[in-house]
């Protein structure tokens, strides 16, 4: 090889490591490039990995809750239920001792009757007693306690009455469940369920009485759980109540700030039951005359925990388990027409037929 070749040779050679110079220097800057994507993305998966932690964390936390409140609901379940079974027993009891009374109150106010027919017929034939009767009978204003006696009787009897029906309530309001569907009269539960009520019926300082109005259909017995019945009603007529009280509440303070009275003057609940076409379904409607709801509220009105109540009146449980009850459990229908300044109805459909071929009728 000449000194020219080896020249170029030389040349070749220098251009050659130029490039893996520039090639070099790329890769070097590639790898850097490369370094910070890489530290970029690992910041993001450790960022990515700590919002996991911290939201199993707080999956774990909300689990454990409803661990808790599940607890919490089937202590408070067993609790009413053997609460039922005590209110039905206590009634029971009181039941017993009021039979008493109911059945010797007649044969008692006959006995009062009859010594008063004999006082008529001494006092008819010896018109004039001796001294020590004449100031015995002005003592005892005898003529006072002969008008008074029987009003005595009476409001006994009244009072024993009184308290029959609310034993006979309570009764059938705590009534616990079997496992089957029980062939029932709706309008007992919806008697039962006011009568309990009804010193929440009464007119107090806020508001006059709240009435009711029933209109009630031709029903047969319906296949349903009528524990759970009744606390559908109690719910829903609660609610009523609740509502009632509120718009009288607002309607006064309307009259005194803006002089306008608003059509709220007789709080009333009216139910009306009928059957459908072909009687496969009872339906119940429970009306009131309040101030209603909004679209807002009316669309969330059977969800848990949802409620328009201040803090402490209400769980928003009440109208969620009915439709729960309702829906689930007899296969029926709840549902809610609301008007602002109007009113609210709730319309419960329950088919008559249960799924249950065993039917056992309740005594």
């Amino acid at each position: 090889m000449d000194s020219m070749d080896c020249q170029q040779e030389i040349q070749k050679l220098e251009k050659s490591h130029r490039v893996l110079q520039k090639k070099l220097e790329r890769s070097e800057l590639d790898l850097v490039k490369l370094e910070e994507t890489n530290s970029k993305k690992q910041a993001l998966l450790k960022k990515v990995i700590e919002e996991l932690r911290e939201s199993q964390g707080q999956l774990q936390e909300k689990s454990q809750e409803l661990e808790n409140t599940l607890m919490n609901l089937r202590t408070m379940q067993d609790k009413m239920s053997a609460l039922g079974g005590l209110v039905a027993d206590v009634a029971h009891e009181i039941n017993n001792p009021v039979g008493f009374i109911v059945g010797n109150l007649t044969p008692a106010l006959e006995y009062i009757h009859d010594l008063l027919h004999l006082i008529d017929l001494y006092q008819h034939y010896y018109p004039h007693p001796v001294a020590e009767i004449k100031t015995e009978l002005s003592e005892r204003d005898f003529d006072y306690v002969r008008e008074d006696l029987p009003k005595l009787i009476a409001s006994m009897k009244e009072g024993t009455d009184r308290i029959s029906n609310i034993s006979n309530s309570l009764r059938t309001f705590s009534r616990t469940d079997t496992e089957h569907k029980l062939s029932f009269n709706i309008h007992e539960s919806i008697n039962s369920t006011l009568f309990i009520l009804k010193h929440r019926l009464k007119s107090n300082s806020l508001r006059p009485e709240i009435k009711i109005v029933k209109n009630y259909g031709e029903l047969p017995a319906i296949k349903c759980f009528p524990g759970q019945l009744s606390q559908v009603f109690m719910n829903i007529f609660a609610n009523a109540i609740d509502a009632l009280e509120e718009s009288v509440v607002i309607n006064q303070s309307s009259v005194i700030n803006d002089h306008q009275e608003l059509p709220i003057n007789h709080p009333t609940i009216t139910i009306q039951t009928t059957l459908t076409a072909y009687n496969k379904s009872a339906v119940i409607q429970i009306r009131d005359n309040a101030l209603g709801m909004s679209e807002e509220v009316k669309s969330r009105i059977f969800e848990h925990s949802y409620t328009t109540k201040p803090v402490g009146k209400g769980t928003g449980l009440g109208l969620a388990i009915a439709h729960q009850i309702i829906v689930q459990k007899h296969k029926g229908s709840l549902e809610v027409n609301s008007t602002l300044g109007v009113g609210s109805e709730f319309v419960i459909t329950l088919p008559i037929a249960g799924d249950f071929e065993d039917d056992v009728a309740i005594q």
